[in-house]
């Protein structure tokens, strides 16, 4: 644990750190957020926050491969390779598309190369929990691998609308992460020192070492350089996770904790996946495109009720902790007792978004 706490430090330290650096060199080239109507910012503000992302999440890892435990993950490096390999992709990507505006088509054909680096180089989706155990045949573990990582890159991204939104969806959602990764390697005797939970615990220090930066009013965005990175570590997080466990060797009693690693991701992405839902029905049912961008998002339906910004993240970011480590406590609770305090918090969270601040409502 002391050296995941290491490595989660100084990714969060480096992140931070590099912050204004990034900040300038941004300003100097020109990669900043020009402000448009559906937009909630009113300044001008430089992208590139991705950038320092990479560099904390780089020093974590080459941190990592010096400690005496961590260092066992690297005697294969084909994983580890992958992971850093796809992210110096999507990282060029966004570099590219902070500073241009790249089409969809453009970045879906990039978002797929930096998923299909990660699943050439073992970083798979190998079987599901589905009638017990379901081995996939290698087109089919490739394409879902694919798929999944697109999904959570995506996710992310379309969730980055506030400042500090998506560093806190993604920061909340990854301590829920790591913390059944390394629960789920003690209780279950597996190795602990795995790549899953060190990229986890990177993510966590990632998130909290750039929101000093991006927490209302935002002064940098980590714009797509950062939102793809985060949401592609989050995917290879997961998948990762799943690869530790051997179904071969599981009964129908020991499924719920493997399939967790599938369903954790999505319950940290909830939040998100809920609103591109719902966007993609309110924008169908007008006779517009599904892609076609509105005010009407999660986060704008919060404002309107009155919430600030720095609040309506909070909100946002507490539902995500609420169900994620809802998701988690099965692993661990009794499911009546999981759903008992997954009822209560949700009641907690629902008088809290109807009773928006008097500051707020008043100017």
């Amino acid at each position: 644990m002391r050296e995941y706490l290491l490595c989660l430090l100084a990714a969060a330290a480096i992140t931070y750190l590099l912050a204004p650096s990034v900040r300038a060199v941004a300003i100097h080239f020109g990669a900043v957020a020009e402000i448009r109507d559906r937009d909630v910012h009113s300044d001008v503000t430089p992208r590139w926050g991705g950038l320092a992302m990479l560099g904390g999440l780089l020093v974590a890892v080459t941190l990592a491969s010096q400690l005496p435990l961590m260092s066992t993950i690297f005697h294969d490096h084909r994983q580890i390779r992958a992971v850093l390999m796809a992210a110096g992709v999507i990282v060029l990507l966004g570099v590219i598309d902070d500073r241009v505006g790249l089409d969809a088509p453009t970045k879906l054909v990039g978002q797929i190369l930096a998923a299909g680096t990660l699943a050439m180089q073992d970083v798979t989706l190998v079987w599901l929990p589905i009638h017990g155990t379901f081995i996939l045949d290698p087109m089919t573990s490739l394409l879902l691998t694919v798929l999944v990582v697109l999904v959570s890159i995506n996710a992310v991204n379309m969730v980055d609308g506030l400042d500090g939104l998506a560093a806190t969806i993604v920061g909340v959602g990854s301590i829920a992460f790591f913390a059944y990764s390394y629960f789920l390697s003690v209780t279950n005797g597996y190795q602990r020192a795995a790549l899953a939970t060190l990229i986890s615990a990177s993510l966590v220090g990632m998130c909290a070492g750039f929101i000093p930066h991006n927490w209302h009013k935002a002064r940098l965005f980590m714009g797509d350089t950062g939102s793809m990175l985060i949401g592609l570590l989050m995917a290879a997080s997961s998948i990762l996770l799943t690869g530790q466990v051997d179904p071969g060797g599981l009964t129908s009693g020991e499924l719920l904790p493997a399939f967790l690693p599938i369903v954790l991701p999505l319950s940290i992405l909830a939040i998100p996946l809920l609103d591109l839902g719902l966007a993609v029905i309110r924008r169908t049912r007008k006779g517009r495109s599904p892609f076609a961008p509105d005010k009407e998002h999660l986060h704008h339906r919060l404002l309107d009720l009155g919430h600030g910004q720095e609040r309506a993240v909070l909100i946002m970011g507490a539902f995500t902790a609420l169900i994620a480590f809802s998701v988690v406590s099965t692993a661990f609770l009794p499911m009546l007792a999981s759903l008992l305090g997954f009822l209560v918090g949700a009641l907690a969270l629902a008088v809290w978004v109807l009773n928006p601040s008097r500051e707020r409502l008043a100017s």
